[in-house]
């Protein structure tokens, strides 16, 4: 919220999601514009909780609690949604990414926020892209009402491709871009993820679920297949020499008892539930 705060451009509507009062402890509100909404436990549910607390707005910015904002992202962001009328999601350029390692700290993150702002030189251009980054992706939010379209609570807990598939769908009645001038920092804090288990599950239910559901449309079974051969492969090459902050060898359990459910025809994405 803090980090919000130092906007050159303040939202005019602040809106966290929490799943239970642990979540939003000592929270400070500042002025009725900031609001704290509560939703069962489940990313997707919170996305669209979300969704219905900002039912009047033009622009949502969904942020994960974990990605750094450059002072001027909202700024930049408003202005490019302004200026480009066919623009249904933007996305911004992501800096640096600790997902795919140990994470950053906060501090790492704000230092090197602090350096690109040195950096004089232009950011480029706009760029069209496959789809928004959960951690920081803003929707016309008039577009998704108008045809309905919210975040598919099938897929439950820490979802999976949930963004992928919201921002594709949206994809069909206008442009995705990666915005250049909107930058961050996704500190990929690995704290509140869910079990390497559960996770390798997702990582193959969830792309087919989403393939089939939109069969020849938003969500490819190539971009499925894709997905699930490469997060199998890493995870069988890594499981006898696993990252310390990655759960290897739960993740390829979890990849192959979904094959198995996928044999035996009762793969689903709420399976997870029950592991």
């Amino acid at each position: 919220m803090a980090e919000v705060r130092r906007q050159t451009r303040r939202p005019d509507r602040l809106v966290l999601c929490g799943t239970r009062p642990e979540d939003v402890a000592g929270i400070v509100l500042e002025g009725p514009n900031e609001m704290v909404v509560m939703a069962a436990a489940g990313l997707p549910r919170q996305r669209n909780r979300i969704l219905d607390a900002t039912a009047d707005c033009d622009v949502v910015l969904f942020l994960d609690d974990d990605f750094l904002m450059r002072p001027d992202y909202l700024a930049e962001t408003e202005r490019m949604f302004a200026t480009l009328p066919g623009l249904v999601v933007s996305t911004g350029t992501v800096l640096a990414d600790g997902i795919g390692g140990p994470g950053l700290s906060p501090a790492e993150g704000r230092a090197i926020l602090a350096a690109d702002q040195r950096n004089p030189s232009p950011v480029g251009a706009n760029e069209p892209t496959f789809c928004g980054y959960g951690c920081n992706m803003a929707v016309q939010a008039a577009v998704a009402r108008r045809h309905g379209i919210r975040v598919d609570e099938r897929l439950p807990l820490y979802a999976w491709q949930e963004d992928v598939d919201f921002t594709r769908r949206l994809a069909a009645h206008g442009a995705v871009l990666r915005l250049a001038g909107a930058r961050g920092v996704h500190l990929g804090t690995k704290l509140g993820r869910g079990s390497g288990l559960r996770l390798g599950y997702s990582q193959v239910a969830n792309p087919l679920y989403l393939a089939r559901k939109t069969a020849g449309g938003a969500y490819p079974f190539s971009y499925a297949r894709t997905r699930i051969l490469r997060n199998l492969s890493a995870n069988l090459l890594r499981a006898t020499w696993p990252e310390p902050h990655v759960d290897r060898r739960g993740r390829l359990r979890g990849n192959l008892l979904a094959l198995l459910d996928l044999l035996r025809g009762r793969m689903a994405p709420e399976r997870v539930l029950e592991l």
